[in-house]
């Protein structure tokens, strides 16, 4: 069911939103029974604290959530959506002195809290739902938070249910509810259509490679998504241990969040022409699996040698950013899962980014910080560019040693975009406990910095 607002007409019950320090001022205006029935409940105003209100017939007339302090605050998002868990069935709306950007804030914690990926085990709903904030654009919203579950859905399927088949179908679906124009080569036809890197990826799958690519929008910049669509790594025959298989159906996390981002763009109406390439393939293990020191020549006819089969990700984006590149865009932007260097480096919680643009830099920041999708900025260093060049191929796909691992993956990519504005995200996209309105599991990340960002970008 798609995440929703209560209807605006329908009767609701006020929940109050109180910071830690405001309470004594707060109670203080309260008719006498409230304040006393907080006191004797021990109500504190601690973040994400919950203490239901009752009326003289014993019924419940409203809530009060703890804010706690700008501290606790400061070390998460979407704290709202506790609320939302303890709620009796039923339409609220907030009462509480938050800015614009709190507000909206607020707003899509409540329809995170709505999230549930039931495919394969029923998991309760939260029944009760908010009343769009004053001030806020809820059909925006609403649009948004939609986007995110698309890519929560698809990184959450397991891949023997999410290989590049119904990756695919998933990605024509999308196109279909917003009449986009899709086109997709398959198999031995990657070969005779030059992209000779996806096929050697993908080739030792049963599950056949693809290159699918959406055209939406006749009018205004030129928008290019790419996304990395591993539906499962292996490692390919430089396997990985079974602690680095565990999460990799996730590995087409970045797939997931173009489509997640292109659903928001095309729901929004947002007056560009968006382009979406996603490179589908499994990365298994046969005896027509790439090999360790095998040298490919890519589509755009750099050659490769591939010194870890498990650096695959970057291999089927260099041909998909090729593609891009024949044709001009006003920004290309690439999506992937793909180095576990930019976990060491920033965590889980942080989407880093690589742009030689200072002001789109500038702006995503400024964006992400305004509708909590934090994202970080780390370097496109031309001094290491020597570290991806072998000296038997044009370039390495995985130089050895343990060092700057998500700027030489980086850097591999850039070497395949012409254009000059070019974006990459080297993302995570799950979820590795519950938090607020995000559920362990898949995550999107990025695409709402990307949203906000867009029209400075591009000068909508």
């Amino acid at each position: 069911m798609p995440p929703r607002f209560a209807a605006a007409h329908e009767p609701s019950r006020p929940l109050h939103v109180v910071p830690q320090d405001s309470l004594p001022d707060w109670l203080a205006g309260q008719a006498p029974e409230v304040a006393v029935w907080l006191k004797e409940t021990g109500f504190s105003a601690a973040l994400g604290e919950v203490q239901l209100l009752p009326g003289a017939d014993g019924s419940v007339v409203g809530a009060v959530f703890g804010y706690g302090s700008a501290l606790a605050r400061a070390r998460g998002r979407f704290h709202l959506a506790r609320a939302f868990a303890a709620l009796p069935e039923g339409a609220w709306h907030l009462v509480a002195n938050l800015d614009a950007e709190e507000r909206d804030e607020a707003a899509l914690a409540a329809l995170f809290a709505q999230y549930r990926f039931d495919r394969y085990h029923p998991v309760p709903a939260n029944r009760a739902l908010l009343k769009a904030p004053e001030g806020a654009d809820a059909a925006r919203l609403e649009m948004i938070a939609a986007g995110e579950f698309l890519t929560r859905d698809l990184v959450n399927t397991p891949a023997a249910d999410m290989g590049p088949q119904e990756l695919e179908a998933a990605f024509r679906s999308l196109a279909d509810r917003h009449g986009a124009e899709v086109h997709a080569i398959v198999g031995e036809d990657l070969l005779r259509a030059s992209f000779p890197m996806i096929h050697a990826v993908g080739r030792a799958s049963d599950r056949a490679p693809r290159l699918l690519d959406m055209r939406w929008g006749a009018e205004g910049p030129r928008l290019t998504l790419v996304g990395k669509g591993v539906c499962f790594d292996t490692g390919g025959l430089n396997i990985k241990p079974t602690s680095g298989m565990h999460l990799m159906k996730k590995d087409m996390g970045g797939a997931a969040t173009v489509l997640g981002l292109a659903q928001m763009i095309m729901t929004i109406g947002l007056p560009v022409r968006l382009r979406v390439i996603v490179p589908a393939v499994e990365n298994a293990i046969s005896g027509r699996a790439l090999r360790p020191r095998d040298i490919l020549t890519s589509r755009k006819g750099l050659t490769v040698e591939v010194n870890d089969t498990d650096a695959e990700g970057r291999l089927i984006l260099a041909d998909a950013l090729a593609l891009a590149s024949e044709e001009d865009t006003d920004l290309l932007i690439s999506m992937a899962t793909l180095t576990g260097s930019a976990r060491v480096a920033v965590g889980p919680d942080l989407a880093p980014f690589y742009t030689d643009d200072e002001a789109l830099a500038a702006s995503l920041q400024r964006a992400g910080s305004a509708v909590r999708d934090p994202v970080w900025r780390l370097p496109f260093w031309t001094p290491y560019e020597p570290l991806i060049e072998p000296g038997i191929a044009d370039l390495d796909n995985c130089p050895p040693g343990s060092f700057a691992g998500s700027v030489t993956a980086a850097l591999f990519l850039r070497r395949f975009v012409e254009t000059p504005r070019y974006l990459h995200f080297d993302l995570y996209a799950h979820q590795p406990a519950d938090a607020p309105g995000r559920p362990k599991g898949g995550v999107g990340q990025g695409a709402r910095a990307v949203l906000h960002a867009l029209p400075e970008a591009l000068g909508l």
